[in-house]
């Protein structure tokens, strides 16, 4: 892999651990529009196996085959550039962003806005044409689980190691589902400003607790979402679209600390002009992807050109 592209995922994986740390937007949305979701989804996979097999085969002395074999699929090249990038990008959101949401939440909904909503574009054209009735209906029936989910009042849990345990295996589930935010469910009972805090404070504990939630959560979930992919690639497709969509509620600018949504009022002008950027964004990002990907595959026609005929 070239020195650029290795740049690049690391780039990516500071724009996802931004991401993740902004209620309402989804690292595994970043993750879909920069083109490495799938890799990482099936690196997961990978992982978990291994230390499945390793648990079972080596304390029986069996050996390392099956768990070495699952490592080596990992794509090693994606992901640990996309893990260096990802921890300042979540420390550089824990530490700028947080404030921004608080002083000027109208504002930063405004540019998230348009974030996600150019990237539900990105599931939608995957899924390809035409589209079945019944993967419309999932759609719809994610859409409305999500706008559903995102509009529940804010609730406040008592940071207990057994309920932040439960809480990171939910959120990681969202690092992982485009268009839920982890740090959305997070806020929503309660726990986001604690975890925010334990990151900024570097309280260890805490954070120790929160990591072997998420290990757990990825361990339940990851392989599930893999054999979707794998199985069930549209369908899947069109509940992440449609999950997409419903969450764009937890973004709307006007909105009361109840989550009660408010038709435009103040500030129109400076937050149409961020929505636009948002949207702006995302576009380049998807147009850049889709370029890099047609030079690849013009690269790998042209070497195979060239190798038959060599021969």
């Amino acid at each position: 892999m070239a020195l650029g592209e290795r740049v690049g995922h690391v780039v990516r994986g500071v724009a996802i651990g931004v991401a993740e740390a902004v209620p309402g937007v989804s690292g595994g949305t970043i993750a879909l529009v920069t083109g490495v979701y799938e890799r990482v989804i099936a690196s997961a996979g990978h992982l978990v196996s291994a230390v499945r097999y390793a648990a079972a085969d080596v304390p029986r002395r069996r050996g390392w085959t099956r768990a070495g074999h699952q490592l080596r699929q990992v794509h090693w090249e994606v992901v640990i550039p996309l893990l260096i990038g990802m921890l300042p990008g979540l420390l550089i959101a824990a530490k700028t962003l947080e404030p921004l949401l608080t002083s000027y939440p109208e504002q930063t909904r405004g540019l998230f806005l348009g974030l996600v909503l150019a990237s539900v574009l990105v599931p939608i054209s995957m899924v390809g044409a035409p589209w079945r009735r019944v993967e419309i209906v999932a759609l719809v029936i994610a859409a409305v689980a999500a706008f559903s989910l995102t509009g529940l009042p804010q609730a406040t849990l008592t940071p207990h190691p057994l309920i932040v345990l439960v809480a990171a295996a939910v959120a990681v589930c969202a690092l992982v589902m485009p268009g839920v935010s982890g740090s959305f469910l997070l806020l929503t009972v309660g726990l986001y400003e604690p975890t925010i805090t334990a990151v900024n404070d570097r309280d260890f504990g805490y954070l120790a607790i929160f990591a072997t939630g998420m290990v757990i959560g990825l361990a339940l979930f990851v392989k599930l979402l893999q054999w979707l992919l794998e199985m069930h690639r549209r369908m899947t497709l069109a509940v992440m679209s449609g999950a997409l969509l419903g969450s764009l509620r937890a973004l709307w600018p006007w909105q009361s600390d109840e989550r009660d949504l408010h038709a435009p009022g103040d500030n129109l002008l400076p937050i149409a002009a961020l929505f636009l950027l948002g949207v702006a964004v995302v576009s380049a990002m998807v147009i850049a992807e889709r370029r890099r990907l047609r030079r690849a595959a013009r690269d790998l026609t042209e070497e195979t050109y060239e190798t038959s005929h060599l021969r």
